[in-house]
């Protein structure tokens, strides 16, 4: 897979919003650092698990911009929480398999990043307390 091959098949996941495909472009080891986290995430499990739920939670999430310098990405993206607007950026890092090794994700104005984890942390917390107790 070349890195184009990797961001065609990127934007099919984000639109289709497909975890299961999510998961096949994540390393194993793969590193979130993401908002309203400030603890990075590691392990495919669990930055899928909370990609997802961001996916799932941003209205009409599109990408409008995107950089390339070798494996290192940076994708702008636009939607909505509720009534705010939003503006972000993934910063994405592919390994040598042209999966995701590291993903940072940056989004403001920071009321609508709070609206953000106000519906987000619930969940996230509901799935680690799961998680711990299999």
């Amino acid at each position: 897979m070349s890195v184009q091959s990797f961001l065609d098949e990127w934007h099919r996941i984000v639109a289709a919003r497909d975890l299961d495909g999510l998961a096949k472009v994540l390393a194993s080891d793969v590193r979130l650092g993401a908002p309203p986290y400030w603890t990075p995430l590691d392990g495919r499990e669990l930055v899928c698990h909370l990609l997802g739920l961001i996916v799932n939670t941003i209205e009409d999430f599109s990408y409008h911009r995107e950089w390339q310098d070798g494996r290192e990405l940076a994708l702008e993206f636009r939607g909505h929480v509720g009534d705010g607007q939003l503006q972000g950026i993934d910063l994405i890092t592919l390994n040598h398999r042209d999966q995701i090794q590291k993903l940072e994700v940056l989004i403001r104005p920071a009321n609508v990043l709070e609206t953000l984890r106000a519906v987000i942390t619930p969940q996230m917390a509901a799935f680690l307390k799961d998680r711990a107790g299999s």
